[in-house]
């Protein structure tokens, strides 16, 4: 890695989640030159434990959430236009329940989700008779009355990455495994110290603003890092969530009601699976050892019990994931009711460089927070009162139509006729039209290295050593894909092995 010592950028940010990566390619590519820091790897932390849906969130509405809502809605498609691999319409099957909420108040709420967004392309809420429809048949009898609406389904931590592919594609610095250890203000300039987490390798480069997009540890960083004595403060809300083997096999997802008043999701995932969440409940530990509790993972199991013909085991979940969100600490007495809304806090004393901290936010309105964090900057950023770009823009390998996967896919197994369709499928909800940049000149199964198992090959890895930050297993298995539900541990060491392998050759070299 380069040297940046004593260089000089107009905005430095701490933090490689969607946000940070969000604001980073925002303001990149209106001419801002940028650098940004994550401690571990990209999307390591809140930003890959989400429930991967891009949605208005229709719980929201009861919270009179309305401005969050409408955003979230009018997003769904924007995302699906710019990331159209992987972004993707799904259809949500909400049964009714009786003695929880009225169907009269379901009809409103549906009926507010459908108009209050801009939806043009996803299809409208239907009412749904449980009895003869398919959605029915994996749920208890007595449940024969539904309704199914339209949201988006997104590969999260894969958002994160190709935000960060496209910024460095248009002139930012994207440091990872570097953790900010100061920031302090000098003259017009902040001076922040970062340290190489593998190297101890220290630097310090100069920023004219500095974005805390840090999440859980936003406070952190606002109060110990930059030594701000800010009063706000962040509300930890841990969101927990299991995957079990298949339990229904339509593509359409669940959102079910519970008698504590939450609701909870179950999606079809990655081809043979469930994914069920998500928990609520404040945290108050290291985010960085967050899991889901024993506690939790029973209560996913009980409550999608409660719709479920046949029953949700223990010992049907085959992983679990768990990560904490940085709520704003706007006092609400439970958890579930805590604002999900984002919350931007601008120290910009008379003089001082400007620092903007970053509170909440939802993987759905990312985009829309980067925009508005650039605007709470234009009177320090010249560059932040530039046109908005990123609603037109298509991500890496998004360059396709809205709704032209399977004809990529067509066209990819036609120009590399050796792969089996189900790999080439796989890839190109990974990497778009930009598979073909991974598979370069290839002409044979052969020619694309080991293979490590589920179809993963060396040529694959390296490109995601080389092109989106991956120097471990766990940043390819569980981050870049979620092949980790594939692998043996001793395939998942065998990977380890190379990558640090090819990662002490390249850097020797």
């Amino acid at each position: 890695m380069d040297s940046l010592e004593g260089a000089t950028f107009d905005v430095a940010i701490v933090g490689g989640g969607v946000n940070g990566c969000g604001i980073a390619r925002d303001a990149t590519g209106r001419g801002a030159s940028v650098i940004l820091f994550e401690q571990n790897d990209l999307a390591s932390g809140t930003s890959s434990s989400s429930t991967k849906l891009i949605h208005g969130g229709l719980r929201y509405l009861e919270h009179y959430e309305f401005r969050l809502v409408r955003e979230a809605l009018m997003e769904r498609e924007v995302l699906w236009r710019i990331a159209p691999h992987i972004v993707w319409p799904l259809r949500f099957v909400l049964p009714h329940h009786r003695g929880l909420r009225p169907q009269w108040l379901l009809r409103l709420g549906l009926a507010l989700y459908d108009h209050i967004g801009g939806r043009k392309l996803l299809p409208p809420t239907r009412t749904l008779d449980l009895r003869t429809d398919p959605a029915g048949a994996p749920l208890k009898p007595d449940l024969t009355k539904g309704f199914e609406y339209s949201d988006c389904w997104v590969e999260d931590s894969r958002l994160v990455a190709l935000n960060a592919r496209d910024a460095a594609e248009r002139g930012a610095q994207i440091r990872t495994r570097t953790r900010v250890t100061k920031a302090e203000r000098a003259g017009p300039y902040w001076v922040v110290t970062s340290e190489d987490t593998q190297t101890g390798h220290q630097e310090r480069i100069r920023a004219k603003v500095l974005i805390n997009a840090a999440g859980p540890w936003v406070e952190k960083v606002l109060n110990g890092v930059a030594r701000s004595n800010s009063r706000a403060s962040v509300r930890l809300v841990q969101g927990s969530h299991i995957v079990v083997k298949k339990v229904f096999h339509h593509d359409r997802a669940y959102i079910f009601q519970n008698a504590d008043n939450r609701i909870i999701f179950a999606i079809p995932y990655q081809d043979d699976f469930t994914l069920i969440g998500t928990t609520d409940r404040d945290y108050d530990g290291d985010p960085a050892h967050v899991t889901a509790s024993e506690e939790e993972i029973l209560y996913l199991c009980a409550a999608a019990g409660e719709y479920f013909k046949e029953p949700i085991r223990r010992e049907d979940v085959v992983w679990t994931y768990s990560g904490v969100r940085p709520l704003y600490n706007d006092g609400a007495s439970k958890a579930q009711e805590a604002t999900r809304d984002y919350v931007l806090m601008l120290d910009a004393s008379e003089g001082q460089p400007p620092m903007l901290s970053i509170f909440g936010g939802k993987i759905t309105t990312y985009r829309r927070l980067a925009e508005a964090a650039l605007d709470k900057l234009k009177d320090h950023l010249p560059a932040a009162r530039k046109p908005a770009w990123t609603g037109s823009a298509a991500l890496p390998g998004g360059d396709f139509p809205q709704a032209g996967y399977e004809t990529l896919v067509n066209e990819l197994c036609a120009e590399y006729p050796f792969m089996e369709r189900a790999l080439m499928a796989r890839l190109a909800r990974a990497y778009g039209t930009r598979v073909r940049d991974l598979m370069g000149q290839a002409r044979s199964m052969r020619d694309l290295g080991q293979n490590f198992g589920a179809g993963l090959t060396e040529r694959e890895v390296l490109y995601l050593m080389s092109r989106e930050w991956a120097l471990s297993a766990d940043d390819v298995l569980w981050r870049r894909s979620k092949l980790g539900l594939r692998l043996t541990s001793a395939q998942a060491e065998a990977l380890d092995v190379f990558m640090h392998n090819a990662a002490t050759s390249s850097s020797a070299a």
